[in-house]
């Protein structure tokens, strides 16, 4: 998605080899106009695949999952990273490591809100190991709920998550590439 690639190049940072930093436009401050882009892209590539609800985890996948739900006129559910201290009933629960703080924490999904009948499509903001997509997954199959797709605003192709996903039998999709980061470069691949 050139849109994409554009803002990241005009206002991302690679703050390492492996650290992309767009929160000017993603995930401190949202650009609305951007994310309502990324949701009709979304939307149009899985538009065949019978999705009857969009899945993220909290908090930066919040906004372009919302915008894609709303192109594709089904409910958006989040991913909660802290179990909720009042909903406490008919959680499904599964531990992920987050690759870029380096800390685990408990996904948590409320199974009121997806069952066997739902066909869920993932949007998640980066893909790098795969593991938050692994743990959404996990969490989607104890609904007994399928899964349509993967939706990915950034992919970073120079780590095993694609990888580890289509061995799965998972069909990711991603709107920008990155091919490298290193010496604070941000190169996209083809």
């Amino acid at each position: 998605m050139d849109i994409l690639k554009t803002r990241i190049l005009a206002e991302g940072v690679a703050e390492s080899d492996s650290i992309l930093k767009v929160d000017s436009f993603l995930n401190h401050q949202v650009d609305p106009e951007l994310m309502g882009q990324i949701g009709d892209e979304f939307a149009a590539h899985f538009s065949k695949e019978g999705i009857t609800k969009v899945v993220t985890i909290e908090s930066s996948g919040i906004a372009p999952a919302l915008m894609t739900a709303s192109s594709l006129k089904v409910p958006m559910v989040i991913l909660k990273k802290e179990p909720s201290k009042v909903l406490n009933q008919n959680l499904y629960q599964t531990v992920v490591t987050s690759y870029t703080k380096g800390i685990s924490y408990e996904l948590t999904l409320a199974g009121k809100f997806i069952n066997e009948n739902d066909h869920v499509l993932i949007i998640d903001d980066f893909l790098a190991d795969g593991e938050a997509a692994t743990g959404a997954i996990r969490l989607i199959r104890k609904a007994h709920a399928t899964i349509g797709g993967i939706g990915v605003l950034i992919e970073k192709s120079f780590q095993p998550g694609r990888k580890k996903l289509e061995e799965q039998g998972f069909s990711v999709y991603s709107l920008a590439k990155i091919e490298s980061l290193a010496d604070g470069k941000i190169r996209f691949a083809e």
